[in-house]
């Protein structure tokens, strides 16, 4: 009996153990609701309930389940929850499943979470309740509870004591049971293909050689001759008659100055209208609207009050920027709320900064759009100063909101015992990156500096509206200059301040410019004439003024020209062309005057005969020079920089009218000053006669210089033998010395992380309403793997996508789309109203994409709903402007999608950006576009269109600079007589000057722009004025010897070229030094005077050695110059 009795006990003591365990795996903690929390009232809590679990007891609690937990449906459906409980889980999940629908997986994992801690009819096993609260006499809630969870599942802590929870799992590769995809690249870095390889850099293309036509032509040598002789003569015979007609001339062509324009506008001077840049910001100001105007503020602090933050006694410090203290933080939102209060004056109106500023949410949020720190708070000092703490002494106030708004700036609720939004007071979220600056990584807290932007409308056509803008950025402006707080260092810029700047400069730099021009009036007055005594007689002030006028003549005929035709001026042509055309002009005035005074009048020659053999033999010369110049710039117009057309274009006229002045009215007037000087008459009083004096000629010192020092002394044989750049122009640049811009600039490199806005534009044609469509450009599960979306997101971040967003919002399991079910119209996701229906039923097709007709029905609701607390994905906030619906809204235009460049500080960085993106861009619509696509996608932001001009500067330059040596090789080829080696040399020793001109342009620290370009077309112009002429005397020469030869053309033209030219500009280069302008300093005081050195030095130095060397020898036939060639 005892061996049986033990039998016996042990199977009751299994069968016991067997029973607790199935008891325990069937046990429940909780079942339906009964209650509301007491520190949270919206919060329900449940009904304690350690029972077996229970089937659902209707129809829609089954429905609920299978939508929300389908892994727990099997059965009769025994849960742990009732009806009521899934729909409060379902309420509670609409935020997050507007986030994490996008990724199946994702949401599945969460879902499984949260639909066993709620529902699973093993609750017992891995839930523990730890905490109760009374409901009724009968009943107890549920008020904490331990949820013990695998490693396998989640990264937790270790678990010990329960079986944890271990469901399976799905990566974010998989696809799901229910047909759904794999997550897309962007939010499953494994489901990301391999990066694209770069491709290799093509070969850089080179040119071998140019070949040219060869001939001698010496007829046309002497028709030049006689043509100009005759010419001379005539003018001097006739004075009255050749003044008065070219001052009636020069009147009618002057007139057309009563039509000039001057543009100041930055993208007309720098973007050419058929640009491609021009014509994308073009089509996106025609769909979108122009880009907004920015107002905005760099705020630091001298102040060393940075600290240490800890929230409880045991957790971790957390350390926080001097410009994070909140004593700083109220002294910040005051200085912000009295810019919001600002107002000005336009046209008896009074304007606001509501009246100009961007609120998306208008007409139901008229709050102004401010990204800054401060609109965590609400813009309020009570929100900011609000300190609260929980029952675990755990403290909440402005740095526990701050951290939680960095790193979730969308949120609606802190989720703390504060429960402040992050949203800012305009209903859009302030991202970290684009109000803090000044940290590293992510770690916001240690910012050094706050960004607040204030963006304000922008108008196309509209000039009341922009004038009402520009009136008030004014006041912001002398507002924050004047604004004075020891404890806050502010830099800051409005839209216009750049403009504002630069007419500042303008104006500032007057004063500079007219002392330049006055020294150059003064030496030209003077060093005509030969004073050999105090008399005045042999003095040329007169001529000199007169030369001067006819300089300055020429310059407003081209301007009054152009100003008929309608073509308006630039600062550049302004600015630059009495320069170029006042060496060109004084070179020709010295060449004329100072060959007079050296000539001697044979026997039985008149004046008239003297002074037209004179000009017979200067004006080749002359018209080599000038007509070189003339077709070198105005086939520089054909450049597509406006520019340097514009400036090509009346630099060309400018420069043919002053030699046509030259050799008509010039040479009359110098015909009537010599009359004048025979009559012993002194200069500018040429009414009073004085006794007779001794006549005769002179060699001027600086003649005598040439001819008996220098000359001989550069060409001795023991002496002749002696003898990488960036592109771009810094913004920075182009402001005075004492501007506040540039404290800005300063700033916004050193402590912005982000750098423009840039839109990614699919033109009208592409159809979003097919899954091929939609497929091509949306980002989410789905869509293709070289879509629009997922290509930005692969080289720079998610962009915001409207597609991905409007299938979010559209989901049938989302609250966001509803309506009333008997008007049918749309029904905000924050209204409570049971006559307010889903979109889209729950069913297999409904959990689909819209397309087609559906798809175009829910699109208009989509972009003006208005993003609340129950649905996020609202559009109107951020879409309202990205998708232009055409058709009556049965169709989609043309749509953008936003990201941001990553922070640009050099002109480089720009350049860059830009490349990159249209690279980007070209991928993207092969990728999306069919076979036969009428549309493309392009990349637009603000700068592209100044900066375009850099992305072919090396092309344009080249271009230009070959065109104006190829012209200038060409007409010295004609204008010297068909001698092609002569031609050779002038136009190889220009090149050199332009050669050694870009390494002066990198050891000097000049950059490569439309600006400095300008500069090089005028250096080949002048380089002219140095060549030209000593070639041609030496071509002319009778002399036997090379040496000899460029001995008397240097002595001869070499010291009309140093005084007419180097002299000349050399003194009022010197004073542009002074100007408070770094453009003038650089491209205008370093550029001319390298141009003038480097012109001289080659002109007068390099160039009478090499034709000593290799000038053509004394062969005047073509026989003989190719038998000379042959030999040699």
């Amino acid at each position: 009996m005892h061996l049986p009795g033990r039998k016996q006990l042990f199977c009751l003591l299994w069968t016991i153990i067997l029973l607790s365990h199935w008891v325990h795996g069937q046990h429940c903690i909780w079942y339906g609701e009964c209650g509301n929390s007491t520190k949270i009232p919206e919060k329900k809590l449940n009904c304690n309930y350690t029972g077996p679990p229970i089937p659902l007891p209707d129809q829609e609690g089954q429905d609920l389940l299978k939508d929300l937990c389908p892994g727990l449906v099997y059965g009769d459906n025994r849960v742990c929850c009732d009806t009521q409980q899934l729909k409060t889980l379902k309420n509670n999940i609409q935020i997050p499943l507007q986030f994490l629908g996008r990724c199946p997986a994702c949401f599945f994992n969460f879902m499984t979470l949260f639909c066993e801690l709620t529902c699973s009819p093993r609750q017992s096993d891995f839930i523990n309740s730890t905490d109760f609260s009374a409901f009724n006499k009968s009943t107890t809630n549920v008020y904490s509870v331990t949820y013990y969870i695998s490693l396998t599942f989640a990264n937790d802590v270790p678990i010990g004591g329960m079986t944890p929870m271990n469901n399976e799992t799905f990566n974010c590769t998989q696809s799901l049971d229910d047909g759904s995809g794999p997550c897309s690249c962007q939010d499953c870095s494994a489901a990301c293909g391999p990066t694209p390889v770069v491709p290799p850099v093509p070969p850089p293309w080179t040119i071998l050689g140019l070949d040219a036509m060869t001939t001698l032509g010496e007829r046309f040598e002497n028709c030049l001759r006689v043509l100009f002789s005759s010419w001379g003569s005539m003018c001097v015979r006739h004075p009255l008659t050749v003044i008065l007609t070219s001052v009636v001339l020069v009147s009618i062509c002057s007139a057309g100055l009563t039509y000039m324009r001057i543009t100041t506008s930055p993208v007309e001077l720098w973007s050419s209208p058929s640009s491609r840049a021009r014509q994308e910001k073009d089509y996106f100001d025609q769909h979108f609207g122009p880009f907004f105007r920015t107002e905005q503020l760099i705020i630091t602090t001298p102040v060393n009050a940075s600290f240490i933050f800890s929230p409880t006694s045991g957790g971790p410090d957390i350390h926080f920027s001097s410009i994070l203290n909140i004593t700083l933080l109220h002294q910040v939102l005051d200085l912000q709320t009295e810019i919001t209060n600002l107002t000005a004056e336009y046209k008896g109106e009074t304007v606001t900064l509501k009246d100009i500023c961007l609120s998306p949410l208008a007409p139901y949020n008229d709050n102004c759009t401010i990204l800054s720190v401060l609109n965590y708070y609400q813009n309020s000092h009570e929100i900011l100063d609000r300190e609260i703490a929980d029952e675990f002494l755990v403290y909440f106030d402005y740095h526990t909101h701050f951290m939680y708004c960095v790193s979730s700036p969308t949120a609606l609720d802190d989720t703390s015992p504060m429960h402040e939004a992050c949203m800012g007071t305009f209903g859009g979220p302030v991202f970290p990156w684009l109000a803090l600056g000044g940290y590293e990584g992510t770690a916001y807290n240690n910012a050094t500096a706050l960004v607040i932007t204030f963006p304000v409308n922008n108008y196309l056509n509209d000039t009341e509206k922009l004038g009402k803008a520009l009136a008030w950025e004014k006041v912001f402006i002398d507002f924050v200059k004047n604004y004075d707080n020891p404890n806050l260092t502010i830099s800051f810029s409005a839209e216009r301040s750049i403009e504002d700047e630069i007419d500042r400069e303008s104006n500032s730099d007057v004063t500079t410019i007219v002392i330049s021009y006055v020294i150059m009036f003064v030496y030209i007055s003077l060093a005509l004439g030969h004073i050999n005594s105090f008399r005045t007689v042999d003095s040329k002030i007169s001529l000199g003024i007169a030369g001067i006028l006819i300089v300055l003549s020429s310059v407003a005929c081209s301007l009054g020209i152009f100003s008929y035709i309608g073509i308006p001026l630039t600062l550049i042509v302004i600015e630059v062309i009495p320069f170029l055309v006042l060496a060109v002009g004084v070179d020709n005035i010295f060449i004329i005057v100072q060959t007079y005074q050296r000539d001697e009048r044979m026997p039985e020659e008149e004046l008239h005969q003297q002074i037209g053999r004179i000009l017979g033999e200067v004006a080749p010369s002359m018209f080599l020079s000038s007509f070189s110049e003339t077709v070198a710039f105005f086939l520089g117009a054909l450049s597509s920089m406006p520019a340097v057309r514009t400036f090509s274009l009346f630099a060309g006229l400018a420069v043919f009218i002053d030699f046509l002045l030259q050799i008509s009215c010039f040479v009359s007037l110098l015909g009537l000053d010599i009359k004048r000087q025979e009559a012993n008459r002194p200069d500018i009083l040429c009414c009073v006669k004085l006794s007779e004096g001794q006549q005769g000629k002179s060699e001027g010192c600086l003649f005598r210089f040439f001819k008996k020092i220098y000359a001989p002394f550069i060409l001795k044989d023991w002496v002749r033998p002696l003898v990488v750049m960036e592109i771009g122009l810094d913004q920075k640049l182009s402001m005075p010395d004492d501007s506040y811009m540039l404290d800005y600039f300063g700033n916004l490199s050193e402590y912005l992380h982000t750098g423009a806005p840039v839109y990614f534009v699919v033109e009208d044609g592409h159809d979003y309403k097919t899954i091929e469509g939609q497929n091509a450009v949306c980002g989410g599960v789905g869509c293709n793997n070289n879509s629009l979306v997922q290509q930005i997101y692969t080289i720079s971040n998610v962009p915001s996508s409207w597609l991905d967003d409007y299938f979010d919002w559209v989901k049938p399991q989302s609250s966001c789309c509803r309506y009333y079910n008997y008007t049918g119209a749309f029904c905000n996701a924050s209204v409570v109203d049971k006559t307010c229906v889903h979109c889209r039923h729950m069913t297999t097709t409904g959990k689909q994409r819209p397309n087609g007709t559906e798809f175009m029905h829910f699109l208009p609701w989509f972009l003006s709903d208005i993003p609340n607390i129950k649905c996020g994905k609202g559009g109107h906030a951020a879409y309202s402007t990205a998708v232009d619906l055409i058709e009556n809204n049965t169709d989609v235009g043309a749509t953008y999608f936003m990201s941001y460049h990553s922070i640009l500080k050099t002109s480089s960085d720009f350049i860059d950006a830009l490349k990159m993106a249209r690279e980007l861009t070209d991928n993207i619509t092969q990728a999306i576009g069919p076979q036969n696509k009428t549309y493309s996608v392009f990349p637009y932001s603000v700068f592209y269109v100044f900066y375009e001009q850099y992305l072919t500067i090396i092309y344009d330059t080249a271009f230009n600079l070959g065109v104006s040596l190829v012209a200038i090789f060409v007409v010295s080829t004609v204008l010297l007589g068909f001698e092609l080696w002569s031609a050779v040399l002038v136009s190889f020793t220009i090149a050199m000057i332009l050669v050694n001109m870009f390494g002066v342009m990198w050891l000097w620290d000049i950059s490569l722009n439309a600006v400095s370009l300008v500069n090089l077309v005028m250096c080949c112009g002048i380089s002219v004025e140095f060549c030209s002429h000593i070639v041609r005397a030496f071509s002319v020469s009778t002399k036997s010897s090379r040496v000899d030869r460029a001995e008397e053309a240097l002595a001869h033209m070499g010291s009309s070229v140093f005084s007419g030219i180097t002299l000349t500009k050399f003194g009022g280069i010197l004073i542009l030094a002074l100007s408070k302008s770094q453009i003038f300093q650089i491209f205008y005081f370093r550029m001319y005077l390298s141009i003038v050195l480097l012109g001289a030095a080659h002109g007068l130095i390099f160039l009478p050695v090499l034709l000593s060397y290799a000038g053509k020898p004394q062969y005047f036939t073509l026989f003989e110059l190719f038998n000379y060639i042959l030999k040699n």
